[in-house]
């Protein structure tokens, strides 16, 4: 392929601009271990990328082959290769010449309706962190159709200053999440659908910027929608409590991404984290406790709620997770009679250590079916997204037939509330049972019987949700020396993250089965915000990565470059990360 021609001299080219993102070549306080792969340097400037892709070449999108401006596949483009975007666009070219300079003048127009104007807002609110320029919003007029429209496309070609113009166009033809950006010196346009497709569209615009003070937007196009409809990332909040700041700090990062879900896991044998009227005792007892013995926590509604608008804002869905029949003992604690003894002790008692009790709910009990439908009909009440979570693992102590049944049944229950069922994969014998099943055993390490198992579920109507823990589990080490996670897994560097495709990874399984991919973090190990994000970067970007682009035009050789150009950015925003081996991360 042509991208592995251009790898050495996209290298060069990556890296000075990380260099030249990086405002002045500060420290990196917020990251840890280290690297011994320094990053090359060269001099060079955000504008020089207009050049990619331009030369002499035999590839889609070079000189000698394509009409200047085509948009081709970023894997066989040098504009692909070198420009440092994560996950890298479906298609991206290069047009050549200067770029677009962000200003004091520059204005973001909203066109096309409500969504265009608030996300034109929130670019506003990004770049006035990131720049410190107050940029006035105007809008949100109709969308530009007709001859007025192709003069604004036109336009950008010429010098002068068109602002940035986010659209929304039902006519655009870019799908449910897709996106068009063209930049050129008379501004920056970018064209969606729907407003999701406009919010990814100014992330992959931010990347384009500086990480740091005002810049100039190479002179680009790029045609781009994801490859799963389902990119998302689980955060465990039962084993280490994490208040609503935190996980808003994690949805920031996810939307940074294009991550699309939020999976929220807020119950465990450690503790109990969600408000259910008539169910003091979840709150009083169940989620006073956590790994460790610390105070644990809970959300109340407004707090849930909070969570959920905010994500919503960013156009990311959340899941509830309430796990069961097994790793429910902070909720026995609370109410005992729920409970079918497993652990030999006379009542359940708090857990406060790595791994989970043997105690889980009495699959038989009508009062385990009236508890289920409370929890569940709140969670449905606040959640507006088409999933909830009835977990399901690892019920060891349960009959394999009543687990069964009370998987179906449970199922049931969460679809009487409107609510589309997802578990993991140890529910794919409940026969009508969840809807989506996450995937998460190593394919190493598979149970006996489970692919068979998968296999009769994709056929009984149900879609997989792969978060293999040995590429996307972020809890585990990334090497022996990472201090935090467990390895139960193996270890999980940023390459192994990276380096697996969810088509090919089930034998036996269809590729059109998989509705996409999870990012996964447990928290046994996990106590505070710096560490939760040391353990998400960098390998979140790898699975993103996984998430977005086409198998096709997926390449490690490349990713590491634009990897090591993201380091800058995190350091803006303060965030730690983990030097992890294998990336040429830039000097400190």
């Amino acid at each position: 392929m042509v991208r592995k021609a251009l790898v050495a001299a996209s290298a060069l080219l990556a890296l000075s601009l990380a260099a030249a993102v990086s405002g002045c070549g500060a420290s990196r306080p917020g990251s840890v271990s280290s690297d011994s792969s320094p990053a090359p340097s060269s001099p060079s400037d955000p504008s020089s990328l207009s050049a990619a892709g331009t030369g002499s070449g035999s590839g889609p999108g070079s000189g000698s082959g394509a009409a200047a401006g085509a948009v081709a596949p970023s894997g066989g483009n040098a504009a692909g290769a070198a420009l440092p975007l994560v996950p890298e666009p479906s298609a991206v070219a290069a047009t050549g010449g200067p770029g677009y300079p962000v200003t004091p003048a520059t204005v973001l127009r909203a066109e096309g309706g409500p969504a265009a104007g608030q996300v034109a807002g929130q670019l506003a609110a990004l770049l006035r962190a990131s720049t410190g320029l107050t940029l006035p919003v105007r809008g949100a007029e109709p969308p530009a159709t007709g001859p007025g429209a192709a003069v604004l496309g036109a336009g950008l070609a010429q010098a002068g200053d068109g602002g940035v113009v986010l659209r929304l166009d039902p006519a655009a033809g870019t799908g449910p999440e897709g996106y068009r950006l063209a930049s050129g010196p008379g501004g920056v346009l970018v064209t969606a659908v729907t407003g999701a497709g406009l919010f990814h569209g100014v992330q992959t615009l931010r990347q384009l910027l500086p990480a740091k003070g005002p810049g100039m937007v190479p002179a680009v196009r790029i045609a781009d929608q994801p490859r799963y409809a389902v990119r998302s990332a689980e955060l465990d909040v039962a084993r280490h409590f994490f208040p609503v700041p935190v996980v808003e700090q994690t949805i920031d990062l996810l939307a940074e991404y294009k991550f699309n879900y939020l999976h929220l896991h807020l119950t465990d044998d450690q503790g109990w984290r969600i408000a259910v009227p008539g169910l003091p005792g979840l709150t009083g007892v169940g989620a006073a406790t956590e790994i460790g013995g610390g105070p644990g926590g809970y959300y109340t509604d407004a707090d849930y709620r909070a969570i959920v608008a905010y994500a919503a804002a960013r156009y990311i869905t959340v899941v509830p997770e309430v796990d069961m029949p097994a790793h429910i003992n902070a909720a026995l604690t609370a109410y005992p009679a729920l409970a079918c003894g497993g652990s030999g002790a006379a009542d359940p008692r708090p857990y406060t250590r790595v791994g989970g009790a043997t105690d889980s709910l009495c699959t038989g009990s009508p009062s385990s079916y009236a508890f289920v439908d409370q929890v569940v009909a709140e969670l449905a009440r606040l959640t507006p997204g088409p999933y909830l979570d009835v977990g399901g693992d690892e019920a060891l102590s349960v009959d394999p037939a009543d687990y069964a049944a009370f998987m179906t049944r449970v199922s049931a229950i969460a679809r009487a509330h409107g609510k589309q069922p997802e578990a993991w994969e140890d529910a794919a014998s409940a026969r009508g049972g969840p809807a989506l099943l996450g995937v998460w055993h190593p394919v190493s390490q598979e149970p006996a019987g489970l692919p068979a198992r998968l296999a009769a579920a994709v056929r009984g109507g149900a879609r997989l949700l792969l978060e293999p823990a040995d590429h996307a589990y972020l809890d585990q080490k990334y090497d022996a020396s990472t201090p935090l996670g467990l390895d139960w897994a193996g270890y999980v560097g940023v390459a192994r993250s990276y380096g697996w495709d969810p088509a090919t990874l089930l034998a036996g399984v269809p590729s059109n089965a998989v509705a996409g991919v999870e990012a996964a973090v447990w928290t046994e190990t996990i106590a505070t915000p710096q560490q939760l994000q040391t353990m998400l970067l960098p390998r979140l970007p790898a699975l993103a990565e996984v998430g977005w682009t086409p198998q096709a035009d997926r390449d490690w050789s490349s990713f590491r470059l634009r990897l090591a150009a993201q380091a800058p950015r995190w350091d803006a925003q303060q965030l730690a990360w983990t030097r992890a081996p294998g990336v040429p991360w830039p000097a400190p």
